[in-house]
């Protein structure tokens, strides 16, 4: 028997009728079209479904869509404004810390939810912060390079 939610995503609100067991995920990508947080091992393990939570970086195929009812969630398409990247997206493209792409939304909104607790974090904080991101390609040398560039005021 599906539930009605409203989410709160980007900013904007949704009411929307949902099974219980869908998870966030499931609905960011089925239901509101914002694909850009991946569905890839689908157990909280490689980051690509990273989003924030009310602050928090989550793996949003962990979160019930139901649980993320009253939270203020948001993923990589809210970042950009007004035709403008964010910060961190910038100097992904800028520095090298994207490749395939496919870890990158997840790594983005990682590092964001750092910076935005914490937007002068050292070099371990921010390994802390992207640990849950697995990336296949990068090695993650301009992953981190591209995440302390915004730290330094040089995105």
């Amino acid at each position: 028997m599906k539930q009605t939610i409203t989410l709160t995503v980007n900013g904007d609100e949704f009411q929307l009728a949902v099974d219980p067991r869908r998870t966030l995920l499931e609905v960011l990508r089925e239901e509101l079209h914002l694909t850009g947080a991946k569905k890839n091992c689908n157990e909280g393990e490689c980051g690509a479904c990273t989003v924030i939570m009310d602050g928090k970086a989550v793996s949003s195929c962990l979160v019930l869509a139901v649980q993320a009812r009253g939270k203020k969630i948001e993923t990589i398409e809210g970042l950009a404004r007004n035709g403008k990247l964010h910060p961190l997206q910038e100097a992904f493209v800028k520095h090298g810390g994207l490749q395939c792409g496919f870890c990158t939304p997840g790594m983005i909104m990682s590092a964001k939810a750092l910076l935005d607790k914490n937007p002068r974090p050292t070099e371990d904080e921010i390994k802390t912060a992207i640990a849950g991101n697995l990336c296949r390609c990068t090695g993650y040398v301009k992953i981190l390079e591209s995440i302390k560039a915004v730290v330094d005021g040089k995105g």
